[in-house]
Formats: C-alpha cells, sequence, structure tokens
C-alpha cells in the first residue's frame, strides 16, 4: 500500500532533493509539493496524505504553524526537515515522528520512513479493530459487553508504559521505538542502550526508566543490566547458578543469581 506524502518547503532545490532520494522507496507516492505553510495547510485538507515532510523556517506559516493550522482534521504524520538542528525538542514537542538535518542522508531518511511505515500500519489495524466493533455491536451486542470488560481490565497494564523513548545524544535528539531496545546497560546515572545496530546514552537512573518500561518486556536481570525478554533467543547456565542469555544481536548478558526467577520463564 504506497504511503501518500506531501512535501513543504520554500526552496525548490530542496524539493527537488527529496523527490529524488524518495524515488528509491517505491511505496511512497507523492502527491503534492508546496512551497509555503499556506499552501501546506489548503493541501493537507484537500489531499487527506499519510506523511507529510515538512521545512521548519519559511516565510509567513512556518512549519509548526502548519501543523497547528490542520489540528481539527485527522492529521498525517510529520517529519520536520530543516538545517537547524536547534528545533529539534520542539519538532518532538509538535508530536513529529522524526526530524532530518539539511543535507538529508540517505540512511537517516529511510530510518524515518520505516518508523513512518511502522506507525501507519499500527493506524491501520487500530482503523480495522474499530470497523469490527461497529460490526459486533450491531450484529452480537452481548460479545461487545465481553470485549469491553476485558479490555477494560488490560489497558491499565499495556497504555502507561513508554512506546517511544526521545534520546539527546551525539548532539542530534533520537525518537527510539522501545520495542526495538534490546537491552540497556547501567552506567551511574547514564544508561547505555543498544537497538541491535546502535547504541545511544541516555541520561537516567536505572530506577526511574525501569518505572517507563513495561516490566513483563523488559527485565531486570543483572543490578547493571534491563534486557528485552521478547529477543531472547538463547539460555546458558553458567557457574554458582548464574546463566547468560543469548539475545537476537548475538550480545550475551549475563543473569546474576538474584535475578535467576527471570529465566524460569524460558524453561517452562
Amino acid at each position: 500500500m504506497s504511503i501518500r506524502t506531501i512535501l513543504v518547503d520554500d526552496e525548490s532545490l530542496a524539493i527537488q532533493g527529496l523527490k529524488l532520494r524518495l524515488e528509491a522507496h517505491e511505496d511512497i507516492e507523492v502527491v503534492e509539493t508546496c512551497s509555503n505553510g499556506r499552501e501546506a495547510i489548503r493541501a493537507i485538507k484537500t489531499h487527506k496524505p499519510d506523511l507529510v515532510l515538512l521545512d521548519i523556517q519559511m516565510p509567513g506559516f512556518d512549519g509548526f504553524s502548519v501543523v497547528q493550522g490542520v489540528m481539527e482534521v485527522e492529521p498525517p504524520l510529520f517529519v520536520f526537515v530543516t538545517a537547524y538542528s536547534e528545533h529539534a525538542v520542539r519538532a518532538f514537542d509538535a508530536k513529529a515522528i522524526g526530524y532530518l538535518v539539511k543535507p538529508v542522508e540517505e540512511q537517516r531518511l529511510a530510518d524515518v520512513l520505516e518508523h513512518a511505515r511502522q506507525r501507519l500500519a499500527e493506524k491501520r489495524q487500530s482503523a480495522d479493530a474499530e470497523r469490527l466493533r461497529e460490526v459486533l455491536s450491531e450484529l452480537a451486542p452481548e460479545a461487545m459487553t465481553d470485549l469491553d470488560l476485558a479490555a477494560d481490565a488490560e489497558a491499565p497494564a499495556s497504555n502507561r508504559f513508554e512506546k517511544l523513548i526521545n534520546i539527546k545524544d551525539r548532539g542530534q535528539i533520537f525518537r527510539i521505538d522501545v520495542d526495538t531496545i534490546e537491552r540497556i546497560e547501567a552506567a551511574g546515572d547514564y544508561m547505555c542502550i543498544y537497538t541491535g545496530d546502535n547504541s545511544f546514552i541516555l541520561r537516567e537512573t536505572m530506577k526511574d526508566l525501569e518505572r517507563r518500561l513495561d516490566p513483563r518486556v523488559f527485565q531486570r536481570v543483572h543490578r547493571s543490566w534491563i534486557v528485552n525478554l521478547n529477543l531472547v533467543r538463547q539460555v546458558r547456565p553458567h557457574t554458582n547458578g548464574e546463566c547468560f542469555l543469548m539475545l537476537e544481536s548475538g550480545a550475551d548478558v549475563k543473569v546474576s543469581r538474584s535475578f535467576r526467577d527471570v529465566v524460569a520463564r524460558f524453561v517452562h
């Protein structure tokens, strides 16, 4: 399924450059290009795109004004594209799913587009589920009652934990999908977060970070380590009641004796 996309930038060369880079992604369909914020607002309301790649600094309506101007309709996913990295924090406050600094690197663009695909897939699944609920409410209202009770019981456990974590590292802000985090290592008041391909430094204590993560997925296995249980591929016993967990990336994490109950989940 194509991702209907609008490009917004007051520099025609920037628009052309983005279009060229997007040609490598077959599912991206550019339905409109705009040279200012007012054009962008009209185009978004007319085309109802899935994704908007949006410059921040433009004459008249800037990128943030565009986001504000379409809040009364169902907004698309926004990615800010700018030459000024100091706007990054405000961009994420505006609920952007990504932030690209000019000149746009192909790999960073690919990463942002992949994140957009995941978000759109979740959105479509949610829409499909809602349509199913509407059909059930008409054809089998008694079944809906049971579903609502089950959802109410499960919601507090699943919705209060972070889905995305913003990490300021190496002068940039990275928006990390929690499900991609493989392991976390404590180093004083800093956390080293590993996603398999990358690592990031977050200034936060282990205790505070644990509160933000779903304990059914992220478990402390050592005083210095948290692992994503969904990414454990092998358990290897070691001496003195300790063992090692082999993760999807091939990394090994030692489970200390005081956390050995975690391993019991894998041997039932």
